[in-house]
C-alpha cells in the first residue's frame, strides 16, 4: 500500500514539474512564465519529496528531504519576487496587463 501511494506522489510530482515546463515555454510573458516556474515546479517538488520520503523510511534520508523541501518553500518566493522585479524595472512586464499595479513609471510605490 505504501508502495502504491509513494509511486502515486512521485508520478503526480513528476506531471506537475512537467506541466512547469511546458508553461514556461508556452506562457507569452515574464510574469506568466514566472508563475508557472514556482507554482506547479514547487508542489511538484514538495510530491516527488513526500514520495521518496515514504519510500525510503529512513530519517536520516527523511530529514535531508525536509530540508530540501525548507530550502525550496524559503527560496522560490524570493526568486520569483526578484524576477518579477527585475522584469518590471527593465520593461518586460507590461502594467497595463496587470489587473493591480502598485508602482509608478519610476518602479516606485504610490503614496496613499
Amino acid at each position: 500500500m505504501i508502495d502504491v501511494l509513494a509511486g502515486t506522489l512521485l508520478i503526480s510530482g513528476a506531471l506537475l514539474a512537467t506541466v512547469a515546463a511546458i508553461g514556461i515555454v508556452r506562457f507569452p510573458d515574464v510574469l506568466s512564465r514566472m508563475h508557472a516556474a514556482t507554482k506547479p515546479q514547487t508542489v511538484g517538488l514538495l510530491l516527488i519529496l513526500a514520495g521518496l520520503a515514504l519510500r525510503l523510511q529512513d530519517l536520516k534520508a527523511i530529514t535531508i528531504l525536509a530540508l530540501i523541501a525548507l530550502f525550496q518553500l524559503l527560496t522560490a518566493p524570493v526568486s520569483a519576487h526578484m524576477v518579477g522585479r527585475a522584469a518590471f524595472r527593465t520593461g518586460l512586464a507590461h502594467p497595463e496587463r496587470l489587473a493591480v499595479c502598485e508602482f509608478d513609471a519610476d518602479d516606485q510605490p504610490r503614496s496613499g
